[in-house]
């Protein structure tokens, strides 16, 4: 469903023009930036006050579902989703070109309380998958089909000896502030939420905390800024006004993170207390790890989330132009 919803956004896509524009030869570039709704995805509704060279619109989405398919339908110019979704991508055949990291982390294993479980116990998971499993009831586990959480989750599972494909039912949830209310119905045994809503689950009380899962092949790795092919031919100067915009918001975020919480607030209502628990797994950081993405792609493509191998289109769609000149740094120094 994923793939037929991307492939259709992006023969969509075809038709339209970026939206990137100006409105005279003196006017400020105009560029839609879209975003997800998590924790270290609601700084991106910062960036706009990081830069006077373009006008940027900071849009907010659901999932980076719905951000990627705005992108490739020529909705947006420039995106955040993660690494997940741009393997995914690449794998399509779309036009998705990484330009600059952003925030990683925020992902978290959460059980429901009733499950005898004490955190990292994996042996004790692996032995209530296998009895469940035996009994025909195979454990529940939710997830948020095609974000970051859901394959840093069946990462772990495989890497302890859980097939998550074939030990335990999954239960997609497409919008993560619903895996709270899913815990307390007992409608799912576990659940790798994202920031805040894992936050929430556990402050709540909804759930308790069972794993951060980040010994998989992503390790802490969540979040990319990407574009397509042709605003960078079209737009080069509005790339890289935005890129250096994130770059200055990313920088601002190691020393002051108020913005950060009010943006967390304003898009999901959760209060403060849960919004500064949630950025306590939250990672700033503009690099992109280019082995680290070849490696996200194998383990991708061994849970059956991709039938390709995409490792010449990474080394082909990772530009670090924009970040090198942003930082003064080259990409040898930027996770190339």
């Amino acid at each position: 469903m994923f793939r037929h919803a991307l492939l259709a956004a992006a023969f969509a896509g075809l038709a339209l023009t970026s939206p990137v524009h100006a409105q005279d030869s003196g006017a400020k570039p105009e560029v839609k930036l879209g975003f997800a709704k998590c924790a270290q995805c609601l700084s991106m509704a910062l960036v706009p006050q990081f830069t006077q060279d373009v006008k940027i619109e900071a849009i907010n989405f659901t999932s980076g579902n719905d951000v990627l398919t705005a992108l490739v339908s020529h909705s947006v110019d420039i995106a955040q989703v993660t690494y997940l979704h741009f393997v995914t991508a690449l794998d399509r055949g779309l036009d998705v070109v990484a330009v600059s990291g952003q925030v990683n982390g925020g992902s978290e294993i959460l059980v429901r309380n009733s499950l005898n479980l004490k955190q990292d116990d994996w042996v004790g998971l692996k032995k209530l998958v296998d009895a469940a499993k035996e009994k025909g009831s195979p454990l529940k586990i939710a997830a948020s089909r095609g974000n970051a959480q859901d394959l840093h989750m069946r990462g772990e599972l495989q890497m302890h000896g859980i097939d998550p494909n074939k030990d335990v039912q999954f239960i997609n949830i497409p919008n993560p502030a619903d895996h709270v209310s899913a815990l307390q119905r007992g409608e799912i045994d576990l659940v790798c939420s994202v920031e805040p809503f894992a936050s929430q689950i556990r402050l709540s009380g909804a759930g308790k905390l069972f794993n951060f899962p980040y010994d998989q092949a992503a390790g802490k790795l969540s979040n990319l800024i990407v574009t397509r092919s042709d605003v960078i031919k079209d737009h080069p100067e509005a790339v890289k006004a935005t890129v250096a915009a994130v770059v200055k918001m990313v920088d601002s975020l190691q020393t002051d993170k108020t913005g950060w919480l009010d943006s967390i607030n304003k898009y999901t209502a959760l209060d403060k207390t849960v919004a500064v628990e949630s950025l306590k797994n939250a990672y700033p950081d503009y690099r992109m790890y280019r082995t680290q993405t070849i490696a996200i792609a194998k383990m991708m493509r061994d849970l059956h989330y991709v039938s390709t191998d995409v490792t010449p289109a990474i080394d082909k769609n990772m530009n670090y132009t924009f970040l090198s000149e942003a930082t003064g740094k080259p990409k040898t120094a930027l996770g190339y």
